[in-house]
C-alpha cells in the first residue's frame, strides 16, 4: 500500500493524467460536475473530503462554505488541496492522516462528506463517516467498476490489484453502504477512454501511473510492452471507464 500511495506523490504528473484522461474519454462530461448537480446545496455548510488528494473535487464548487477539510495520506497535497478549498471557504483544513482512522472529530460535525476515488482504500472508514455525518447529511463515493480491468485482464492477472479495486466499487458499494445507512442511491457514468496507434505515448503514460498498482501482479514494463504491442496491431485500444456515484443518508 505504501508504494501505492507513493504514486499519487507527483502532483504535476497526477493532474497531467486527469487531463490525459479526459482527452481520451469517449464520455466528454464531467463526472464531478454531474456527482455535484445531484446534491441539493441549501444547508450544506460543512464538507469533509476523505482521500481528499489535491482538492479536485473542491475546484469544481461555487458558492461558498463555512468549512472545507481535507484528509489525505500524502502531505504533498496540502498547498494544492488549501488552495482549492480556500478559494470556496474561509476556513479550509487539511490533515495528513493514513486512512482508514479515528476521526478526531465531534459527531454530526458535517453536511456533507465526499471521497471521491478513494474509498477502495478504506473502506473500513465507513462506520466513522456515519458518526461525523449529520442526520441530514449526505455522504457522496465517486468509484470505479471493476469492469475497468477486462481488457488487462486478456493477457493477465491481477488478482491483487482486484482485491483493491473490490475495497469498495460500483458493483459492492450499495450493499456496503446499507450496512451503514437507510437511503442510498446511485447513478452510473458510463465511460471509456481510446488510444489510437499513433497515441503510444499517452497509453504509455497511464500504465506508468498505474505501475504501483500493477507491480502487485505483473512486472509493469511486461505490461507496458503488451499493451503497446496490442495497439500497434489493432490499431487502437479501448478501455472500460465506468464509474458510479453514490449518495447514502442515515
Amino acid at each position: 500500500m505504501k508504494e501505492i500511495i507513493h504514486s499519487y506523490s507527483d502532483l504535476s504528473f497526477h493532474m497531467a493524467i486527469g487531463d490525459m484522461i479526459k482527452k481520451h474519454s469517449e464520455n466528454k462530461k464531467d463526472i464531478r460536475l454531474l456527482a455535484i448537480s445531484l446534491i441539493d446545496w441549501t444547508d450544506i455548510k460543512n464538507i469533509l473530503d476523505l482521500g481528499c488528494g489535491y482538492g479536485w473535487f473542491e475546484a469544481g464548487l461555487s458558492g461558498r462554505f463555512e468549512k472545507v477539510v481535507g484528509i489525505d495520506c500524502l502531505s504533498e497535497n496540502e498547498h494544492a488541496f488549501l488552495e482549492a478549498a480556500g478559494r470556496i471557504s474561509d476556513n479550509p483544513g487539511f490533515e495528513h492522516r493514513i486512512l482508514p482512522c479515528t476521526l478526531e472529530m465531534p459527531d454530526e460535525s458535517f453536511d456533507l462528506v465526499v471521497s471521491a476515488y478513494s474509498l477502495y482504500f478504506f473502506p473500513e472508514e465507513v462506520a466513522e463517516i456515519k458518526r461525523v455525518m449529520k442526520k441530514q447529511g449526505v455522504f457522496l463515493v465517486i468509484t470505479h467498476s471493476e469492469a475497468m480491468l477486462q481488457e488487462g485482464e486478456r493477457f493477465f492477472d491481477f488478482t491483487n490489484l482486484r482485491k483493491v479495486i473490490q475495497g469498495f466499487s460500483a458493483e459492492n458499494g450499495e450493499k456496503i453502504l446499507k450496512t451503514y445507512f437507510e437511503d442510498v442511491k446511485y447513478v452510473d457514468f458510463k465511460n471509456a477512454i481510446v488510444f489510437s496507434r499513433y497515441e503510444k505515448k499517452d497509453l504509455a503514460g497511464y500504465i506508468n501511473f498505474k505501475r504501483e498498482f500493477i507491480s502487485k501482479d505483473v512486472d509493469p514494463s511486461k505490461v507496458m510492452l503488451t499493451m503497446l504491442d496490442e495497439l500497434e496491431r489493432k490499431g487502437t485500444m479501448r478501455f472500460n471507464k465506468d464509474d458510479r456515484i453514490f449518495l447514502a443518508k442515515k
